[in-house]
């Protein structure tokens, strides 16, 4: 196959078909980039919750 005869519609098709798994790629990325925030903040939200959680104990809120 010589690379004159690749129709213009298969090479559309590709182009496509790339840009379709970089942004396919981007969004894993910044979902997995959420996911990471997340899980570093995670300690700090278990820590307000126990306080919000002992806050209410003693006012006897639960």
């Amino acid at each position: 196959m010589n690379r004159a005869e690749i129709d213009t519609d298969d090479l559309l098709k590709l182009v496509l078909l790339l840009v379709v798994v970089w942004l396919l790629v981007e969004i894993v990325e910044t979902v997995l980039d959420v996911a990471s925030w997340l899980f570093d903040a995670l300690p700090t939200l278990i820590g307000i919750a126990l306080v919000v959680v002992i806050a209410l104990r003693l006012t006897d809120r639960i």
